[in-house]
């Protein structure tokens, strides 16, 4: 259990720590899909570490989120601590190894590589009257440099890359095409490149840039949390205002009577 009082609000660091939690639980097979949005949009609308420990209770602590020494062996509770996450961004992502999975196949069907999984230098997919889906968002990265290498013949894969990444396609289409779309993005430091290569025969191999769905539910509460205190700050201009109003009438009243 965490020694931080529950009453105490939490801040966005705190918020994105739980996040991480439920992520990996998700990619662990420990919560399903429901549950984690569940908890996952409490943890983002969570104003106290009250609000927040309850939701990481009977999970592991990820490792990402916790602090050694902050609770008892048995305590699964995530540490809402401030200190600094060892690893974070995008040197963290970068692990080197295998990679957990080198190709992907679909002949009148479909595959996905998505979620937590380790992309390796040279990852190679084949689409023949169906499609595939690669997304690298909550990826790991073998190398700075990765190579998806994609043939689709009457079919579509799609690539899906974090914003931050640095994209360069160099695919050939023929009565096909790939998305060039997303290329000339300057990637962010420490961010891996991702170079998109291939062949499409009437079929496509098409590149987005998208956020995480963690991520668009941050910056939905974001905003929603703006627009509160902009209502806030306009009750307090006009509270202050009437305020203002109410002591010129009580100052003109007293000079009325002064004057008689």
């Amino acid at each position: 259990m965490t020694d931080e009082a529950p009453e105490l609000r939490a801040s966005d660091a705190d918020r994105e720590r739980v996040a991480e939690v439920l992520r990996d639980a998700l990619a662990e097979g420990r919560l399903d899909m429901e549950e984690f949005e569940e908890r996952l949009e409490a943890a983002y609308k969570a104003r106290t570490y009250g609000e927040l420990t309850p939701l990481t209770r009977d999970l592991p602590a990820g490792r990402h989120a916790t602090a050694p020494g902050t609770f008892s062996g048995t305590d699964p509770a995530v540490s809402l601590r401030k200190e600094a996450v060892p690893g974070g961004g995008w040197g963290g992502r970068v692990v080197g190894g295998e990679g957990s999975s080198s190709w992907a196949v679909a002949i009148m069907s479909g595959f996905q590589r998505k979620g937590t999984w380790t992309v390796p230098k040279r990852f190679t997919c084949f689409a023949f009257w169906g499609g595939g889906e690669i997304d690298l968002r909550e990826a790991n990265f073998a190398d700075g440099e990765v190579e998806i290498n994609c043939v689709a013949i009457m079919g579509g894969v799609e690539v899906i890359v974090p914003p931050g990444v640095e994209v360069v396609v160099r695919g050939i289409g023929i009565m096909g095409g790939f998305d060039h779309r997303e290329e000339g993005v300057p990637g962010e430091p420490g961010a891996p490149r991702v170079v998109v290569t291939g062949f499409a025969f009437w079929g496509g191999v098409g590149v987005e840039r998208k956020l995480t769905k963690a991520e668009r539910l941050r910056q939905k509460e974001e905003a929603r949390r703006e627009k509160l205190e902009r209502r806030a700050q306009r009750r307090e201009l006009h509270a202050a205002r009437r305020e203002e109003r109410r002591q010129d009438r009580v100052f003109r009243r007293e000079e009325h009577w002064e004057d008689r």
